[in-house]
């Protein structure tokens, strides 16, 4: 990935464990806005998971990639998978789906 070294990056990480029902998307959101310069969402998937796509500098988004393997986060996490690429665009906000 060839990238601009001060340009912005997507960050997908998909969550397992006892993310949904417990505040997660919420939290998620929270944390995204505390750190700042981050768009992008948090999904509840079918299968139990939660997916967050964030876009933004790739320090801030390390920083939201640290949270989510945290303790601090609500539920229990067992794992959380993530690939990164260029940012695309097309977010206004940090929102929840």
């Amino acid at each position: 990935m060839n990238e601009d070294a001060h340009g912005d990056v997507r960050l997908t990480a998909w969550v397992r464990g006892r993310v949904q029902q417990v505040g997660f998307r919420w939290f998620t959101r929270a944390n995204a806005l505390e750190i700042g310069g981050l768009s992008g969402f948090a999904l509840n998937l079918d299968d139990g998971r939660v997916q967050v796509v964030a876009e933004g500098p790739r320090e801030n988004c390390h920083r939201l990639l640290e949270w989510l393997r945290s303790d601090d986060t609500p539920g229990r996490v067992d794992g959380v998978t993530e690939i990164w690429d260029t940012a695309r665009g097309g977010y206004d906000t940090f929102a929840i789906r």
